[in-house]
């Protein structure tokens, strides 16, 4: 078999043991003659595969008794006008924290349904840092507070959580969920695409607190309104099957790793190796102000552009795929997920160091 190391910010690489296992799954799952795929989602079985991934979910996490967990479709895109519209009035307020791409998608998809009161911007730092929480200027009147952990282009993480000031806090998680603990309960609202950690794309979880529910405006989509969804176990069209036992598979091996306490210690030593590297040499850089580093997805860019295409195809020779940087910046980016074996890293570094001995 013949593996890359796969550096995409998503979809993004997978557990082997769990790809295997779905390979021997596929056609026969457990005896019962039929494949994941053909089975109905209502049926006794699927709802089995349906609440065990819940359980490890909640496990893992420790999510309290008093919030939802929703699957869902849509990508953690749709959530940017699901939740404006499931816990405000047309009239409402909203905060939200700008640090870069994904924050302002946001932005953009709520000023349709609330006024939005940015109660930060990290424009001054040309959205390489986080502005210190001090300056922040939260409406308290405001319905929530939201911000993106982890902006997965600019690689500007969130190394702590917000003080919403009372009001509730909302979270897009999709590069950052299950790759440390989290303490849920400061929370609102998390969401999270599942194409970085959970499994493949096609998914996106929710975890909701209960009294944040059955506030949806009128004329909210079905689909879209989270007291349906929580009523119908997040069934009240045909789900993603496939992406939702994968998740649970995912969660399982997350489990045998040693849960989110062990996650965060390999992400970090993961991530310090490789920013160690981009510091020790004049040939590579990192914009990112090194409080606010991601430990997800580290960009990097080379002291002479021209070598751009020369370093990615001499990359991919080596087995190292996917590490070209978002069109909006440029350069490199190498994201490392729960998935991302060290020895990829590893692999990646020496690369780098070799590269810049023949280039520099």
């Amino acid at each position: 078999m013949h593996r890359v190391y796969n550096f995409s910010p998503g979809p993004a690489t997978l557990p082997v043991e769990v790809l295997e296992q779905v390979r021997d799954e596929m056609l026969d799952w457990r005896g019962s003659g039929m494949s994941i795929i053909e089975m109905s989602h209502r049926g006794k079985q699927f709802m089995e595969i349906a609440g065990a991934a819940e359980q490890d979910c909640r496990e893992l996490l420790a999510i309290p008794d008093s919030y939802k967990v929703l699957f869902l479709q849509g990508g953690a895109t749709l959530q940017f006008a699901s939740v404006p519209l499931n816990i405000t009035g047309p009239d409402a307020v909203v905060n939200y924290v700008n640090t870069g791409s994904w924050s302002k998608k946001a932005i953009k998809e709520a000023e349709h349904y609330c006024r939005v009161h940015v109660a930060a911007d990290a424009a001054s730092l040309d959205y390489n840092g986080i502005p210190p929480q001090r300056e922040w200027n939260v409406d308290p009147s405001g319905a929530y507070l939201h911000y993106t952990p982890n902006e997965t282009i600019g690689g500007v993480e969130f190394h702590f959580i917000p003080n919403s000031q009372g009001v509730p806090l909302v979270a897009d998680m999709s590069s950052t969920i299950f790759s440390r603990p989290i303490d849920v309960s400061r929370f609102g609202v998390i969401y999270a695409g599942a194409q970085k950690n959970i499994g493949p794309s096609g998914l996106t979880l929710v975890i909701v607190r209960e009294d944040l529910v059955g506030k949806a405006r009128p004329g909210t989509p079905t689909v879209m309104n989270y007291q349906v969804m929580a009523d119908t176990g997040s069934m009240s069209n045909t789900p993603n099957t496939f992406a939702w036992y994968m998740a649970g598979l995912v969660f399982k091996w997350i489990k045998t790793q040693g849960g989110l306490g062990v996650m965060g210690e390999r992400n970090q030593a993961k991530a310090e190796k490789l920013y160690r590297a981009i510091d020790r040499s004049s040939f590579y850089h990192n914009p990112v102000e090194a409080s606010s580093r991601s430990c997800m997805n580290v960009p990097f860019t080379l002291a002479d552009p021209d070598l751009d295409p020369v370093f990615l195809e001499q990359a991919a020779t080596n087995g190292l795929l996917n590490l070209k940087g978002h069109r909006s910046v440029g350069g490199m980016r190498a994201s490392l997920y729960n998935a991302m074996p060290e020895a990829g890293v590893d692999a990646l570094v020496t690369f780098m160091h070799e590269f810049e001995q023949v280039h520099r």
